[in-house]
């Protein structure tokens, strides 16, 4: 539970758009200094230029989550401006991984853990020693996804996804086996105003298979940003949500209650050693509120 934030500082990867985006306004609204970080150069110093004009101090450095050594070099730079962080969000992350598994390649599995699992390792390896030396009441949010917590075809994401959940909950127990006074939630998001189907535009060169580009999948993806954007949680929303759970001391955060069911299905599959269970029918387009069944989209998370 923390429930100390002013004057106090943030982490937050992935905050040049989004939901890392909308949780930074939110922090700096709430008096906290931000350490932010995004592969995106335009989009964050941007971010920089509004969250400054809110007065708090801000630290914005371009990276990409998947270097380990660009994680360690930006929290080097923010442990010197701000000391260890009261909140750590690791944020960052990005969709796609639909087909199939067996079509998916070596890069295409590197570069979606790469960011999306190994992103939050490295977050959590730069700083969160620090934050257990400094003493202090703190917090770590790793974002994760519904898909972190349900079941469903293929999909390199929701592998990605599911290893945050379990990352997370057993960073929770190392934690309280240390006696620590750092809380730990899991933000499990469903589907949300942002981005995420076109992280592509990012994804480095070397990355891709040779022959292969984003330019393959773009018209599918950027009708999945079309109908995230205009029918999704805004991410304030998703922001405030967390912040609340973040000062309840709640792990497992979620924006949408239909996840509830899925997980109840799976659970049960899981106890009846059954196969997994059968996928609902589509889904009503999503809101800001909560639905009962869930959504078709594949990549559901922040």
């Amino acid at each position: 539970m923390l429930t100390n934030l002013v004057g106090r500082s943030a982490v937050v990867t992935g905050a040049a758009s989004g939901i890392g985006l909308a949780l930074a306004h939110r922090l700096a609204n709430e008096g906290m200094d931000l350490a932010i970080a995004d592969i995106e150069g335009g989009a964050l110093v941007a971010a920089e230029a509004e969250l400054r004009g809110t007065g708090v101090r801000v630290l914005a450095v371009q990276l990409d989550v998947a270097d380990e050594a660009s994680v360690e070099g930006f929290a080097t730079s923010a442990l010197g401006a701000f000391g260890p962080p009261a909140l750590l969000c690791n944020n960052a992350g990005v969709g796609g991984g639909w087909s199939p598994i067996w079509t998916a390649t070596r890069k295409d599995w590197d570069w979606m853990l790469g960011v999306n699992l190994m992103g939050v390792v490295h977050g959590i390896r730069a700083f969160l020693p620090a934050m257990i030396e400094g003493g202090e009441e703190g917090h770590v949010v790793n974002t994760s996804s519904v898909a972190g917590l349900m079941t469903g075809p293929g999909q390199v994401y929701g592998v990605s996804k599911h290893a945050v959940t379990r990352l997370t909950e057993g960073l929770w127990y190392d934690l309280e086996a240390i006696g620590s006074r750092i809380g730990v939630s899991v933000l499990c998001p469903g589907i949300a105003a942002t981005r995420i189907n076109t992280a592509a535009r990012n994804r480095p060169s070397h990355s891709f298979d040779e022959g292969r580009s984003i330019d393959e999948s773009r018209a599918l993806f950027e009708a999945m940003e079309e109908r995230y954007l205009a029918t999704g949680m805004p991410p304030a929303e998703v922001a405030d949500i967390l912040l609340g759970a973040v000062r309840e001391g709640r792990f497992y955060v979620f924006t949408h209650d239909w996840v509830l069911g899925s997980i109840e299905r799976r659970t049960a599959a899981i106890l009846d050693g059954m196969q997994p269970p059968t996928l609902p029918g589509p889904a009503p387009e999503p809101g800001s509120g909560p639905v009962q069944a869930a959504p078709t989209s594949p990549t559901p998370g922040a």
